[in-house]
């Protein structure tokens, strides 16, 4: 990780789950006093074995810390933290919410901030849980450049690259339209490898062609859904995520939400969060998202 030459700050750190946790202790490594809350349990213990100090709840945490970051599930949490919390925090405190939410849910909570006179920005990730453990992250950064060079120093300790995209709310949108890409791309690349083996060609020829030709992206080179060819995919290792199903579903919804808002048209967007909902629907919520290739294997060909 980079920017270890930031001073080291008092951190609250509000939601500690599967990417919080991992985030949270690499604050905690690179020297600051982090102060925790979840309302699960279980996560606090993790967050207490990685230097972490529980705090009995949000505003506690947030009573003297520096800067404030949020990793929650949805809008409406973010909302009802910040809400319950801007009152006890310090003055010029720093807000970044790292959840991934809708826009304007995001620049609701820059509106709650400014109102009370704290800088914000909304800075959605990229890289996963593997990414929050090694601290190599993308932070996709929504905010006024004063919030954002105030943000950057302590994002670059959880991050490798960090985005700055505009005004409040362009994080999250900049975070919707590249998942989007993501979850189009993943059916593409899946729904070719089902019709390679159905054409009698070998996973390993097809991505030797396609890794090498027009058909190359990220979700073939570095993701592959099938076995073999990209040993640290999740193909290799049973689908476990990774990158969850029923997140890709999530950030599909956003993005058609976001869409259906400015009257974008988005038919492959739209057609992916179908799919991806059949995934889940069918129990496959808990599996890697490149485990979409299982069920395109048994969809039904149409016409």
């Amino acid at each position: 990780m980079s920017g270890r030459n930031v001073a080291m700050t008092t951190v609250a750190f509000i939601g500690l789950g599967h990417m919080g946790n991992p985030m949270a202790a690499n604050l905690v490594k690179a020297g600051h006093t982090v102060l925790g809350f979840d309302l699960l349990p279980e996560n606090l213990d993790t967050a207490k074995g990685n230097g972490v100090t529980i705090a009995a709840n949000a505003e506690a945490a947030v009573a003297d810390a520096e800067v404030v970051i949020t990793m929650l599930p949805a809008g409406k949490h973010v909302l009802s933290v910040y809400e319950s919390v801007v009152k006890t925090a310090k003055n010029g405190a720093l807000f970044i919410d790292s959840s991934t939410i809708d826009v304007d849910s995001a620049r609701k909570a820059h509106d709650i901030a400014q109102k009370n006179g704290l800088l914000s920005v909304d800075a959605p990730v990229s890289g996963g849980i593997g990414g929050a453990a090694a601290g190599t992250l993308t932070f996709m950064v929504g905010g006024s450049t004063e919030a954002f060079v105030k943000a950057e120093p302590v994002l670059k300790q959880m991050g490798a690259r960090i985005v700055h995209c505009g005004e409040a709310g362009n994080g999250q949108a900049a975070k919707i339209c590249n998942n989007m890409i993501l979850g189009i791309s993943m059916i593409g690349v899946s729904e070719a490898f089902a019709l390679a083996e159905k054409l009698g060609l070998s996973h390993q020829a097809l991505f030797d062609v396609a890794s090498t030709s027009s058909g190359q992206c990220w979700s073939l080179t570095t993701y592959c859904p099938v076995p073999g060819p990209v040993p640290a995919s999740p193909a290799n290792n049973g689908y476990k995520p990774g990158f969850a199903a029923a997140l890709m579903l999530k950030d599909l919804k956003l993005s058609q939400e976001a869409a259906n808002s400015v009257g974008a048209a988005t038919p492959l967007g739209a057609h992916a969060e179908e799919i991806y909902a059949q995934f889940g629907a069918a129990g496959n919520e808990g599996s890697d998202f490149s485990g979409i290739i299982n069920y395109l294997r048994d969809a039904k060909r149409q016409g």
